[in-house]
């Protein structure tokens, strides 16, 4: 009899021991989800990011047609640190979506860009400019050479 009770004493304790680990378990990993969203809401991302993270952020954004390169608009608008996403319509066409708190910075974030792109357009590829530069080179050449050989026939 005394044996029978040890042995069921010890299985209810283990049973018991097994429900409390389980009890143990859901509450951490509860506790631990709590923190997560707790630090999502307080940490917002920067930069560019996607358009839904960018929704996320609980504020009104707008947006502007942007065409061609998203590359040297991602460079300038790190300079002025503004949270932006783009959205791909066709090819080589996005929008740029952008919180509205940013206005200020994204039109002079946007003025610079175009400047640059425009600047961009009108410098000739660098191909063009090595022609360029050996066209020069060749041109001189030949005077000084003539000069030389002149001095050299003269006896100088």
């Amino acid at each position: 009899m005394q044996e029978d009770i040890e042995r069921r004493f010890l299985a209810l304790s283990v049973s018991a021991g097994r429900m409390t680990s389980r009890v143990l378990a859901r509450a951490l990993s509860s506790a631990l989800r709590q923190i997560r969203q707790a630090r999502q809401k307080t940490h917002t991302p920067h930069g560019r990011q996607s358009v839904k993270k960018l929704m996320n952020h609980d504020e009104t954004t707008n947006s502007i047609p942007l065409d061609g390169n998203t590359r040297l608009f991602d460079r300038v608008a790190r300079k002025y640190n503004v949270d932006y996403a783009f959205y791909k319509t066709g090819p080589k066409k996005y929008l740029l979506f952008f919180k509205a708190k940013q206005a200020d910075a994204i039109t002079a974030c946007f003025a610079e860009y175009t400047k640059r792109a425009l600047r961009k357009g009108k410098k000739p590829p660098m191909r063009e400019q090595i022609r360029q530069a050996a066209n020069i080179v060749r041109s001189k050449q030949p005077k000084e050479r003539t000069r030389e050989r002149e001095a050299a026939r003269d006896g100088r």
